[in-house]
C-alpha cells in the first residue's frame, strides 16, 4: 500500500492555550465500581508513583535492557541523573553502543537489540542529547541498517516484520528527530507503508506479519489489543515526526510560566528541508485508525485488563491516546476515561508490601513497574508538552495574559497608594504598569496571612516575575517573593536572576539568600558576567533539589 501524495495542511496544530480543568467526572469500570477522575498530580497517583520508584531503587533487574527502561522511568519522574537506578541504566546504554557491531554480527532470532537500542535512545536524549551524541549516532545507524526491505523491523534473520519492534524503532526515530539528528524520512515513510499493509482487515495489527502481495488488507494471525494499539500508535508517531499534525507544543512551549507569546526559544530544525522532500497523505492513516477503533469498540472483552501483556499494553495505551489527541486536533484532556480506568486498575494491582507491580504480565516486576509509572505520569504527554501539570513539570500551560485586570479608568497613577498586595497586584497586572509613579505603590505592603489568599497572591507574583513586560511589575514581584520565606517561590526567583533589569536580579538574589538562610549566597555580584549568572542559577537549582528532590526545572 502506497501513501498517496497530498499537500500538508498549512494550518498548524491545535491552539496552544488549552485550559486543563479537572472535572468531577466518574466512570463505571468493568466491575461496576465507581472511580473519581484522576490526574498525574492527584495525591493518590503521586503516592503510587513514589512507591513504584522506591521499588525500582530496591530491585535491580538482571537484564541490561530492562535496566535502561527502569532508568528511563525513574529519570522521567525525578530527573536525577545521579540516582543509582539512572546511573545503572546509562552504563548499560553506553555498553550497548559499544557492543552494537558485535551484536549485529552474532545475532540470534531472539535478539532484543531493537528494544534495547530504542529505550537507550529515549533515556540518553532525556538526560543529555549533547553529551551522548556519539552513542545516539551509533543507535541511529543501527536502525538504518536493520530496517527490513519492506520497511518494518524484526528479529535479525527473520523475514517477518514485528509490529512491536517497529513501534519502538519508530519511537526512537521520533525521539532523534526531536533532538536535532539528521534523518532520512523516506525510511520512516517506508515503515508507515508496511504498517498500513499488514493491518488486519478487521482493524487490529498482528505481532508478526508479512505484507500481502495483493495490495489489499487480509486476515492476519496473532492479533491482539496490545499490537492494535502499537500499530496505530506507530502511524501517529510517524506522522508527528513528519509534522503532519503541525508543530507540537514541545516545539512551541518554553516551559516558562507567563512568558509572552512573542518570545520563542530558538531551536534549529536541521530536518525541515528533508521533511519537505517527503509528501504524505493523512487520509490512509486516519482510515487505519478508524478501522482499528471500530474493532476495539466491537471487542470490549479485550479491554477488561486481563491481558497477558497488561503493563506493556497500559504504557502503549498512554502513548497512543496522547498522539491521537494531537492528530485529531483535540484539546489535551487532563483526566480522560481511559486514564481513570488505568489508574483504578493499577491501584488494585500495586503490591501493598513492595510498592511494585508484579502480576498479570509476561514482563518482569521491574519492567511492569516501569511501564506502570510511565503510564501514571502521562510520560508521552510530558514529552509532547501537552497537558502537563504545573507541579510535575515546572508550570507549563499559562498564557501571556496572566490577568484581565485593568487599571482604574485606564490610568496608571493612583492618588492613594496600594497598601495591600491585592491592590498592588491589580495595578501591576494592568497594561500601564511601567507608567506607575512612586505614590502608587507602598513599600510596606505585605502578603496576606490567610493561607488560601496568600497562596493565590504568590501565584500571581510568580507569573508576573516570570512573564510581565513591565520592569516595575517584575521588581515589585521579585521583592515580595523574596520576603515570602516560602520555598515554593524559589524556582521563580532563580529564573529572575537572569532578568534584563539589574534591580530585579538583585531582589531575586537577596530573596534567595533570605529564604535559604544562605546569606552569602553563591557569589553573584551586583553586575554579574553571563558565566557568573549561569553559575549562580545552577548552584541555586542544585540547592533547591536537595530540598525538593522531585522538582523539574524546565526554564534553563
Amino acid at each position: 500500500m502506497i501513501l498517496a501524495t497530498e499537500s500538508r495542511n498549512p494550518s498548524r496544530r491545535r491552539p496552544l492555550a488549552v485550559a486543563l480543568l479537572v472535572a468531577t467526572l466518574t466512570w463505571v469500570g468493568a466491575t461496576g465500581e465507581r472511580a473519581f477522575a484522576y490526574t498525574p498530580d492527584d495525591p493518590q497517583v503521586v503516592r503510587m508513583v513514589d512507591r513504584g520508584l522506591r521499588f525500582l531503587e530496591q530491585n535491580k533487574p538482571r537484564d541490561a535492557g530492562e535496566q535502561v527502561l527502569c532508568a528511563y522511568a525513574h529519570f522521567k519522574v525525578e530527573h536525577d541523573e545521579s540516582n543509582p537506578v539512572v546511573q545503572t541504566g546509562l552504563e548499560a546504554a553506553k555498553e550497548f553502543a559499544v557492543e552494537l557491531p558485535e551484536m549485529q554480527k552474532h545475532h540470534s532470532n531472539h535478539n532484543k537489540s531493537n528494544y534495547e537500542v530504542a529505550v537507550s535512545v529515549m533515556l540518553m536524549c532525556d538526560v543529555s542529547p549533547t553529551r551522548f551524541r556519539n552513542q545516539l549516532a551509533s543507535f541511529q545507524r543501527h536502525f538504518n541498517e536493520t530496517q527490513q526491505p519492506d520497511g518494518g523491523y524484526g528479529y535479525p534473520g527473520d523475514d517477518k516484520g514485528d509490529v512491536s519492534q517497529t513501534q519502538y524503532a519508530i519511537l526512537a526515530i521520533w525521539t532523534l528527530d526531536r533532538n536535532g539528528f539528521k534523518l532520512d524520512y523516506n525510511r520512516l515513510v517506508k515503515a508507515m507503508q508496511w504498517l498500513l499493509a499488514v493491518q488486519d482487515r478487521k482493524g487490529p495489527w498482528p505481532y508478526q506479519a508479512i505484507a500481502p502481495r495483493s495490495g489489499g488488507l487480509v486476515e492476519q494471525s496473532g492479533t491482539s489489543l496490545s499490537m492494535a494499539l502499537a500499530g496505530a500508535a506507530s502511524l501517529l508517531i510517524s506522522g508527528d515526526a513528519l509534522r503532519l499534525w503541525g508543530e507540537s507544543m514541545a516545539d512551541q512551549d518554553t516551559g516558562i510560566v507567563g512568558l509572552p507569546k512573542a518570545i520563542k526559544l530558538y531551536k534549529e530544525d536541521v530536518n525541515e528541508q528533508r521533511r519537505k522532500q517527503v509528501k504524505v497523505s493523512t487520509k490512509p492513516i486516519f482510515l487505519a485508525i478508524d478501522l482499528m477503533e471500530r474493532w476495539r469498540k466491537a471487542n470490549p472483552e479485550r479491554l477488561q485488563g486481563t491481558l497477558l501483556w497488561y503493563f506493556y499494553t497500559v504504557y502503549t495505551t498512554e502513548r497512543y491516546e496522547s498522539f491521537l489527541e494531537i492528530a485529531r486536533g483535540q484539546p489535551a484532556d487532563a483526566s480522560p476515561a481511559w486514564y481513570n480506568q488505568g489508574v483504578t486498575e493499577l491501584m488494585k494491582l500495586q503490591s501493598t508490601e513492595s510498592g511494585g507491580w508484579e502480576d498479570r504480565a509476561h514482563t518482569s516486576p521491574e519492567v511492569s513497574t516501569a511501564f506502570a509509572i510511565l503510564f501514571l505520569i502521562r510520560s508521552t504527554q510530558r514529552s509532547l508538552g501537552t497537558g502537563a501539570s504545573a507541579t510535575t513539570i515546572g508550570g507549563q500551560g499559562f498564557s501571556q495574559d496572566v490577568s484581565k485586570a485593568k487599571l482604574i479608568k485606564g490610568k496608571a497613577v493612583s492618588q492613594s497608594p496600594a497598601k495591600t498586595v491585592a491592590g498592588m497586584l491589580n495595578l501591576l497586572e494592568g497594561d500601564g504598569a511601567d507608567e506607575l509613579d512612586g505614590k502608587a505603590l507602598d513599600d510596606r505592603a505585605v502578603l496576606a496571612t490567610d493561607p488560601v489568599e496568600r497562596a493565590a497572591q504568590l501565584d500571581r507574583l510568580e507569573r508576573l516575575v516570570r512573564g510581565s513586560k513591565s520592569w516595575q511589575a517584575r521588581r515589585v514581584s521579585a521583592r515580595l517573593l523574596g520576603t515570602s520565606d516560602d520555598l515554593r517561590v524559589v524556582p521563580a526567583l532563580i529564573f529572575a536572576l537572569s532578568d534584563p533589569d539589574k534591580v530585579v536580579r538583585a531582589y531575586a538574589r537577596d530573596g534567595l539568600r533570605f529564604i535559604s538562610r544562605k546569606f552569602e549566597g553563591f557569589g553573584m555580584p551586583d553586575e554579574p558576567t553571563n558565566a557568573q549568572l549561569r553559575q549562580a542559577q545552577r548552584k541555586w537549582r542544585e540547592w533547591y533539589l536537595t530540598m525538593k528532590p522531585g522538582y523539574v526545572f524546565l526554564d534553563g
